[in-house]
Protein backbone atom coordinates (compact mmCIF):
# COMPACT_ATOMS: atom_id res chain seq x y z
CA UNK A 1 0.00 0.00 0.00
CA UNK A 2 1.23 3.35 -1.02
CA UNK A 3 1.28 6.93 1.30
CA UNK A 4 -1.49 8.41 -0.99
CA UNK A 5 -3.99 5.32 -0.47
CA UNK A 6 -2.97 5.49 3.40
CA UNK A 7 -3.44 9.53 3.24
CA UNK A 8 -7.20 9.24 1.67
CA UNK A 9 -8.04 6.22 4.09
CA UNK A 10 -7.59 8.61 7.04
CA UNK A 11 -8.87 11.42 5.57
CA UNK A 12 -12.37 9.47 4.90
CA UNK A 13 -12.03 8.13 8.15
CA UNK A 14 -11.75 11.76 9.63
CA UNK A 15 -14.37 13.21 7.43
CA UNK A 16 -17.01 10.44 8.68
CA UNK A 17 -15.59 10.92 12.49
CA UNK A 18 -13.96 14.19 12.96
CA UNK A 19 -13.78 13.60 16.61
CA UNK A 20 -13.21 10.07 17.89
CA UNK A 21 -13.35 9.16 21.22
CA UNK A 22 -13.05 5.98 23.47
CA UNK A 23 -16.56 4.28 23.91
CA UNK A 24 -15.18 3.61 27.44
CA UNK A 25 -16.63 5.84 29.88
CA UNK A 26 -14.54 8.36 32.15
CA UNK A 27 -13.80 12.10 33.20
CA UNK A 28 -10.63 12.06 34.75
CA UNK A 29 -6.64 10.14 33.68
CA UNK A 30 -7.29 8.12 36.45
CA UNK A 31 -10.60 7.17 35.57
CA UNK A 32 -9.66 6.55 32.01
CA UNK A 33 -6.93 4.10 33.62
CA UNK A 34 -8.81 2.17 36.12
CA UNK A 35 -11.53 1.48 32.94
CA UNK A 36 -8.54 0.33 30.61
CA UNK A 37 -7.55 -2.04 33.33
CA UNK A 38 -10.59 -3.26 33.72
CA UNK A 39 -11.43 -3.95 30.30
CA UNK A 40 -8.66 -6.60 29.06
CA UNK A 41 -10.85 -9.47 28.20
CA UNK A 42 -13.83 -7.71 28.64
CA UNK A 43 -16.32 -5.39 26.68
CA UNK A 44 -16.14 -1.92 26.97
CA UNK A 45 -19.97 -2.01 27.81
CA UNK A 46 -19.58 -4.34 30.75
CA UNK A 47 -16.77 -1.84 31.97
CA UNK A 48 -18.86 0.91 31.73
CA UNK A 49 -21.74 -0.44 33.63
CA UNK A 50 -19.53 -1.66 36.39
CA UNK A 51 -17.73 1.88 36.88
CA UNK A 52 -20.96 3.56 36.40
CA UNK A 53 -21.58 2.29 40.24
CA UNK A 54 -17.88 2.46 40.87
CA UNK A 55 -16.76 5.88 40.20
CA UNK A 56 -19.86 7.63 42.57
CA UNK A 57 -18.52 6.00 45.93
CA UNK A 58 -14.79 6.32 44.72
CA UNK A 59 -12.74 7.40 41.79
CA UNK A 60 -9.45 8.43 43.37
CA UNK A 61 -6.28 6.49 43.50
CA UNK A 62 -6.75 7.11 47.78
CA UNK A 63 -10.78 5.90 47.45
CA UNK A 64 -10.19 2.76 45.83
CA UNK A 65 -7.81 1.76 47.37
CA UNK A 66 -9.83 2.04 50.65
CA UNK A 67 -12.20 0.04 49.33
CA UNK A 68 -9.61 -3.34 49.80
CA UNK A 69 -9.73 -6.11 47.31
CA UNK A 70 -13.16 -7.40 48.34
CA UNK A 71 -14.95 -4.31 48.85
CA UNK A 72 -13.61 -2.81 44.65
CA UNK A 73 -14.51 -6.70 43.72
CA UNK A 74 -18.09 -6.13 44.92
CA UNK A 75 -18.54 -3.21 42.10
CA UNK A 76 -16.83 -5.11 38.80
CA UNK A 77 -17.47 -8.72 39.91
CA UNK A 78 -19.73 -8.71 36.36
CA UNK A 79 -16.17 -8.35 34.83
CA UNK A 80 -14.05 -10.93 33.72
CA UNK A 81 -11.06 -11.83 35.67
CA UNK A 82 -11.94 -9.48 37.92
CA UNK A 83 -10.74 -11.13 41.29
CA UNK A 84 -7.22 -10.33 39.36
CA UNK A 85 -8.03 -7.08 38.12
CA UNK A 86 -9.02 -6.10 41.83
CA UNK A 87 -6.03 -7.22 43.11
CA UNK A 88 -3.91 -5.12 40.44
CA UNK A 89 -5.83 -1.74 40.51
CA UNK A 90 -5.52 -2.23 44.36
CA UNK A 91 -2.17 -1.96 44.59
CA UNK A 92 -1.58 0.15 41.34
CA UNK A 93 -3.46 2.60 43.32
CA UNK A 94 -1.26 2.69 46.30
CA UNK A 95 1.94 3.09 43.87
CA UNK A 96 -0.07 5.99 42.29
CA UNK A 97 -0.27 7.58 46.02
CA UNK A 98 3.02 6.57 47.13
CA UNK A 99 5.06 7.61 44.30
CA UNK A 100 3.11 9.49 42.11
CA UNK A 101 1.08 12.38 44.29
CA UNK A 102 -2.00 10.60 43.40
CA UNK A 103 -1.39 11.77 39.58
CA UNK A 104 -1.19 9.50 36.65
CA UNK A 105 2.21 9.34 34.94
CA UNK A 106 2.14 10.78 31.24
CA UNK A 107 5.16 8.27 30.84
CA UNK A 108 5.24 5.01 29.59
CA UNK A 109 7.73 3.58 31.94
CA UNK A 110 5.83 5.27 34.99
CA UNK A 111 2.93 3.23 33.64
CA UNK A 112 4.33 -0.02 32.56
CA UNK A 113 5.29 -0.34 35.94
CA UNK A 114 1.86 -0.09 37.25
CA UNK A 115 0.33 -3.78 38.40
CA UNK A 116 -2.17 -4.93 35.94
CA UNK A 117 -1.05 -2.42 32.69
CA UNK A 118 0.99 -3.59 29.92
CA UNK A 119 1.84 -1.84 26.39
CA UNK A 120 -1.41 -1.58 25.29
CA UNK A 121 -2.81 -0.09 28.16
CA UNK A 122 -0.17 2.15 28.39
CA UNK A 123 -0.59 3.59 24.63
CA UNK A 124 -4.52 4.17 25.68
CA UNK A 125 -4.06 6.80 28.18
CA UNK A 126 -0.74 8.40 26.59
CA UNK A 127 -2.83 8.85 23.44
CA UNK A 128 -6.04 9.33 24.91
CA UNK A 129 -5.94 11.29 28.09
CA UNK A 130 -2.58 12.99 27.44
CA UNK A 131 -2.78 13.19 23.72
CA UNK A 132 0.39 11.47 22.74
CA UNK A 133 1.01 9.79 19.37
CA UNK A 134 0.90 5.99 20.96
CA UNK A 135 -1.02 3.47 19.08
CA UNK A 136 -2.21 0.83 21.20
CA UNK A 137 -3.08 -2.13 19.02
CA UNK A 138 -6.05 -4.53 20.13
CA UNK A 139 -7.25 -7.46 18.35
CA UNK A 140 -9.71 -5.15 16.08
CA UNK A 141 -6.48 -2.97 15.26
CA UNK A 142 -4.20 -5.72 14.30
CA UNK A 143 -7.11 -7.22 12.02
CA UNK A 144 -7.71 -4.07 10.08
CA UNK A 145 -3.85 -3.14 9.77
CA UNK A 146 -3.35 -6.61 8.13
CA UNK A 147 -6.64 -7.16 6.08
CA UNK A 148 -6.19 -3.79 4.79
CA UNK A 149 -3.00 -3.54 4.35
CA UNK A 150 -2.28 -0.78 5.87
CA UNK A 151 0.05 -1.93 8.02
CA UNK A 152 0.66 -5.07 8.54
CA UNK A 153 2.90 -7.07 10.79
CA UNK A 154 3.08 -10.75 12.16
CA UNK A 155 2.41 -9.48 16.00
CA UNK A 156 1.34 -6.60 17.84
CA UNK A 157 4.40 -4.76 18.31
CA UNK A 158 5.46 -5.09 14.75
CA UNK A 159 1.70 -3.66 13.45
CA UNK A 160 2.21 -1.01 16.32
CA UNK A 161 5.80 0.02 14.57
CA UNK A 162 4.25 0.20 11.26
CA UNK A 163 1.11 2.05 11.75
CA UNK A 164 3.58 4.87 13.93
CA UNK A 165 6.08 4.84 10.69
CA UNK A 166 3.19 4.85 7.82
CA UNK A 167 -0.02 6.58 9.52
CA UNK A 168 0.52 10.51 7.75
CA UNK A 169 1.12 12.49 11.15
CA UNK A 170 -1.90 14.90 10.99
CA UNK A 171 -3.80 11.75 11.47
CA UNK A 172 -1.69 9.60 13.50
CA UNK A 173 -2.89 10.94 17.16
CA UNK A 174 -6.96 10.01 16.28
CA UNK A 175 -5.61 6.46 14.12
CA UNK A 176 -6.40 4.14 17.41
CA UNK A 177 -9.70 5.08 18.00
CA UNK A 178 -10.62 5.71 13.87
CA UNK A 179 -9.01 2.41 13.38
CA UNK A 180 -10.76 0.11 16.56
CA UNK A 181 -14.14 1.56 15.40
CA UNK A 182 -13.74 0.36 12.04
CA UNK A 183 -12.72 -2.80 13.46
CA UNK A 184 -15.38 -2.77 16.00
CA UNK A 185 -18.60 -2.08 13.59
CA UNK A 186 -17.21 -2.81 10.16
CA UNK A 187 -14.43 -4.79 9.59
CA UNK A 188 -15.45 -7.11 11.67
CA UNK A 189 -13.70 -10.51 12.42
CA UNK A 190 -15.85 -13.08 10.92
CA UNK A 191 -17.48 -11.43 8.39
CA UNK A 192 -16.20 -7.56 7.01
CA UNK A 193 -19.11 -5.59 5.90
CA UNK A 194 -17.03 -4.50 2.70
CA UNK A 195 -20.12 -3.43 0.80
CA UNK A 196 -21.20 -0.10 3.32
CA UNK A 197 -17.32 0.06 4.35
CA UNK A 198 -16.05 3.62 3.31
CA UNK A 199 -12.62 2.83 2.32
CA UNK A 200 -13.79 -0.16 0.23
CA UNK A 201 -12.13 0.71 -3.41
CA UNK A 202 -8.94 1.49 -0.85
CA UNK A 203 -8.42 -1.72 0.46
CA UNK A 204 -6.11 -4.40 -0.50
CA UNK A 205 -7.96 -7.17 1.39
CA UNK A 206 -8.31 -10.19 -1.42
CA UNK A 207 -11.85 -11.71 0.13
CA UNK A 208 -14.33 -8.78 -0.01
CA UNK A 209 -17.80 -9.62 0.96
CA UNK A 210 -20.96 -8.16 0.17
CA UNK A 211 -23.30 -7.15 3.02
CA UNK A 212 -26.48 -9.33 1.70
Amino acid sequence: MNAAKRAEIFRRLREDNPNPETELAYSTPFELLIAVILSAQATDVGVNKATAKLYPVANTPEAIYALGVEGLSEYIKTIGLYNSKAKNVIEACRILVEKHGSQVPDNREDLEALPGVGRKTANVVLNTAFRQPAMAVDTHIFRVANRTNIAPGKNVLEVERQLLKFVPKEYLLDAHHWLILHGRYVCKARKPQCGSCRIEDLCEYKHKTSDD
